[in-house]
């Protein structure tokens, strides 16, 4: 969930969740200034790239806003999904959502900056990690430093941002899709280390 410039009126006001346990569950969407959801299609077709992921998967959804993300891979079959959100009026939004679900003990809904968030030391690090940040505030850089403590070796990262402006990734992540729409590009990422592993696991049995 980002904050950008929304692209339509209808946009704000809820969003629903596309696929799993909880389809078609509303959530809320504050009227807050810039706050943008990722739009059911982007949702829909990065999902159909991650079902086979999914299942049992630990998730992290960054800069949550609204908790679509997040909320749709458990929704889809993860097993757990934190959600990070600083914005107080969000933040109780996704308690509150968490709680009509029945889902509390999935749901872990941080309140807190995503980047100090970030320095603090990995608990349990994520399989599947959702970053899509403010479109205006130049968090890119900080973010992808800080976030591979709070990763599983074999993690995916999903990156979301304006047209032209997916930030450039180290080495270690590989290009697995990407797409675009009118307003944002999109793209899902595997760490290097995973590929290596199953190379070698290919090698190994041939």
């Amino acid at each position: 969930m980002s904050r950008g410039k929304p692209p339509a009126a209808s946009a704000l006001g809820q969003v629903r969740i596309v696929g799993g346990r909880w389809r078609n569950t509303r959530l809320p969407v504050p009227d807050l200034p810039g706050l943008r959801p990722t739009s059911d299609r982007v949702r829909e077709t990065l999902f159909n790239w991650l079902m086979p992921k999914l299942p049992g998967a630990r998730v992290l959804d960054l800069f949550a806003g609204s908790g679509a993300l997040g909320l749709e891979a458990v929704s889809r079959g993860a097993a757990s999904a934190v959600l990070v959100e600083r914005d107080p009026q969000l933040v109780a939004g996704l308690r509150a959502v968490a709680a009509r679900l029945g889902a509390a003990a999935q749901l872990e809904v941080v309140a807190a900056d995503a980047l100090r968030w970030l320095e603090t030391p990995s608990t349990a690090p994520a399989d599947l990690v959702f970053v899509d940040p403010p479109f205006a505030d130049g968090l890119w850089p900080q973010v992808i430093e800080l976030l591979p403590r709070h990763l599983a070796a074999d993690a995916w990262l999903y990156v979301e941002a304006p047209l032209q402006a997916l930030p450039a990734l180290p080495g270690q992540w590989l290009l697995h899709r990407e797409g675009a729409t009118r307003e944002v590009a999109y793209a899902l990422y595997r760490r290097a280390a995973a590929t290596l592993r199953d190379d070698l696991h290919a090698v190994t049995h041939a």
